[in-house]
Parts: C-alpha cells; sequence; structure tokens
C-alpha cells in the first residue's frame, strides 16, 4: 500500500524580491529531498488568496527546462507551489529558438537567476533517437524528425565499443542536458549574463526510480 505524502511546515519565505541562484539551487534540493521521501511542503498549498494574489506578479525562483514526459512534472519534483517556477518543456529537453527565447523572456522578466536542464533515466525520445540511428526506419512526422536530429550528437558520442543498449542510452541522457547547458549558456542575451555570474545554468538528471534529481553538470562549488 503507498503511503499518503506527509507535511512539511512551511518556510515563510519572501517571494517579492528575486533570489540569488545559490539559495535556488538549494530550496530546489531541499524540495527535491522532501519529494523522494514522500513529504509535501503546506507551502505548495495555495489558499484563495494566494492565488490572488498570483494573478498580478510573478516571482520564480528557477526557470526549468525539462522533458515533456507525464512522469516527470518539476514542481510536483520540486516540492513547488504555483508562481515557485517557470516551466519550459519540450520531448527530449532539447534546445531550439523559441525555448531559448522563453528562458530570456523569464531571466529578463522576472529576474530570476537559475536555470536548469534536467533530463530523466528512461527517456522515451533518448531511446526513439538510438532506435533511428541503429535501424533508420521513417519517423512519424517532420517535427519528431526535428527533436530527434537535435538529440542525435549526444546518443552518437555515447555509443561506445562495448556498451549495452542501456549503458548507451545513461549516457547519452547526459551527454544530452549537458549539450543543451552548453548551447543555452552560448544563447543571445544570456551569455554576458552567464559572464558576469548574474546567471548560472547547470544541468540535472531526475530518476524515475528513486525521484531523486542529481544535478551534475556546471553546479557552483
Amino acid at each position: 500500500m503507498t503511503s499518503s505524502p506527509r507535511l512539511h511546515a512551511p518556510s515563510s519565505r519572501p517571494r517579492e524580491a528575486p533570489i540569488s541562484a545559490g539559495e535556488a539551487l538549494h530550496r530546489l534540493r531541499e524540495g527535491n529531498d522532501r519529494f523522494a521521501q514522500n513529504v509535501r511542503s503546506v507551502d505548495t498549498m495555495l489558499s484563495q488568496s494566494a492565488r490572488s494574489a498570483l494573478v498580478a506578479a510573478q516571482s520564480p525562483i528557477a526557470i526549468v527546462l525539462s522533458c515533456s514526459d507525464a512522469r516527470v512534472p518539476a514542481e510536483l519534483v520540486f516540492d513547488q507551489g504555483l508562481g515557485d517556477l517557470f516551466v519550459v518543456r519540450v520531448a527530449g529537453n532539447v534546445i531550439a529558438p523559441t525555448l531559448v527565447g522563453s528562458v530570456e523572456y523569464a531571466v529578463a522578466a522576472f529576474g530570476t537567476a537559475l536555470v536548469v536542464v534536467m533530463g530523466h533515466t528512461h527517456c522515451g525520445a533518448i531511446a526513439a533517437t538510438l532506435d533511428w540511428i541503429t535501424a533508420r526506419g521513417p519517423l512519424p512526422s517532420e517535427a519528431i524528425h526535428e527533436i530527434v536530429t537535435r538529440i542525435r550528437p549526444a546518443v552518437e558520442q555515447a555509443r561506445r565499443p562495448g556498451l549495452d543498449r542501456a549503458a548507451i542510452l545513461a549516457a547519452a541522457t547526459r551527454a544530452d542536458v549537458r549539450a543543451s547547458v552548453r548551447e543555452l549558456s552560448q544563447s543571445g542575451s544570456l551569455v554576458e549574463m552567464a559572464a558576469r555570474g548574474d546567471l548560472v545554468i547547470v544541468g540535472a538528471e531526475y530518476s524515475l526510480a528513486t525521484g531523486a534529481v542529481d544535478f551534475f553538470d556546471q553546479v557552483p562549488t
């Protein structure tokens, strides 16, 4: 029998001003620890008055670029509430101009200092790309072909002699995240902000099995 989520005491955190990337990362880690332990913060349970306040403005603590997979909802994974995260989702967490624009908008409009590119284990987009590279069969549409094409370099990088399919997929997932972090860091107005230290872009991987997020790329020490 699955136990019901336990409640965690509220943090009474301020929401008006942007917070540092380090503080945002700390809150995401704390929230994910709660999620992985089946604990839910009461901060995520908003009253009608709190929802009404969000109509006028938002102040997300982090921008999360993640896969569209239904098993990876960022707000739940990090135990955050309405208005806490600015989430951009696309299959394979790949980078395209419109997605870069969404990130640039959030940084400029809200002063959010942390961007998290989050892949996950057992990613269907990564697996489909490996299958396509191996079999060279037709893809259902040009749009899907565009996604697979963007993921392909990471999968090719992961295909090393002696690795079985599971190992290739695991390596490709992380290579794909690193590629997206690198591309975002070199994109448009984000370049100068990252160089000045006003913006931190990190890579992470979510485990479907454990519920834990591993921040593994470009994480500040």
